[in-house]
């Protein structure tokens, strides 16, 4: 089978190659995936480039996202082979996977393959923050990054729940689309002043930030927290740290927490984990939430796929498939 490996860590245009490989074998337990569909994360690039949460164990694949139909798997169990799946695991960009059968995410029929590959980091994380959060109707959510796939979903999601969401920006022509989908307010934080534009509103500041960008874009949001509010903190697209005002942190009495989904997750009860699943693929059912797709590019075009996902202004993801 094919594959796209690193053997050490670097940029991913520079480190990754496709190789040919052994098509694995299932053990007990486990289903043999074929892998047809797989989205471009900020966490995959993180990954090749040593700076995740996760290490990985060289060589290795790229990739923690897709979806695939079951080619083989031990009679008796809750899935048959042909079935689609979902899943997350280190190393979906190759074309056969074998994984522990209580991984994985039965597909429902309507959902394309397309939409299945993106269909839990980016909701999830943005069902899971909200929840995480406490906020409730009528209080104010300042999130970084809002053009991104998850910021879309955040700002859909807290709509629905009646959270105000303030979204920031670097690109006025993803203005309107955000407006459309619930914004209260979006920023271009290349132009705007981000405290002045919030206090156009009205009030003096936010009740949660989520914030996906780090670095001086992050302390920025912290000084729009109202007192005794709550910075969370789940990427770090700049790749800088958050410079930090001791003085605001004090006096304001904020709190800056950090959030990831692997460990949210995993402290889920079985019951909360399916309830979860089964409301996000009720949300993703109806028309009025949606996941972009920017362009598509097969497995040997992985270099192709990285471009485009680096392009400025892209609006949609990129999926490999």
């Amino acid at each position: 089978m094919k594959q796209v490996i690193f053997h050490e860590y670097g940029k991913p245009e520079d480190v990754l190659t496709l190789e040919d490989c052994p098509k694995p074998i299932p053990q007990k337990g486990e289903a043999l995936i074929r892998i047809k569909a797989r989205n471009i994360n900020p966490s995959d690039l993180m990954f090749v480039q040593g700076l995740y949460g996760i290490q990985a164990q060289l060589p290795s694949s790229a990739g923690f996202e897709a979806m695939g139909e079951i080619e083989e798997i031990e009679d008796g169990q809750m899935y048959a082979k042909g079935q689609r799946v979902m899943f997350t695991s280190a190393g979906t960009w190759k074309e056969y996977i074998c994984l522990p059968i209580h991984q994985l995410i039965p597909v429902p029929d309507s959902m394309s393959d397309e939409i299945a590959c993106q269909a839990f980091v980016n909701p999830m994380t943005a069902m899971g923050m909200l929840e995480s959060s406490g906020l409730q109707a009528g209080q104010y959510l300042l999130i970084t990054a809002a053009g991104s796939a998850w910021g879309k979903m955040v700002i859909q999601m807290a709509n629905q729940k009646g959270i105000k969401v303030i979204g920031t920006i670097r690109n006025d022509e993803q203005k309107k689309s955000l407006m459309d989908l619930g914004a209260q307010l979006i920023i271009n934080t290349e132009t705007e002043n981000l405290l002045k534009s919030i206090k156009i509103l009205g009030i003096k500041g936010v009740d949660a930030i989520f914030d996906a960008v780090g670095g001086q874009r992050g302390a920025d949001a912290l000084n729009c927290l109202n007192k005794g509010c709550t910075l969370w903190v789940f990427g770090l697209l700049s790749l800088q740290p958050i410079p930090l005002n001791s003085g605001i942190l004090i006096f304001k009495d904020l709190r800056i927490k950090g959030w990831w989904l692997s460990t949210w997750w995993e402290n889920l009860e079985k019951e909360h984990r399916m309830s979860a699943i089964h409301q996000l693929f009720q949300l993703l059912k109806t028309e009025k939430f949606s996941l972009d797709i920017a362009a598509k590019y097969p497995l040997e075009a992985y270099q192709e796929a990285l471009a485009a996902y680096q392009q400025k202004g892209r609006t949609g993801k990129i999926i490999i498939c």
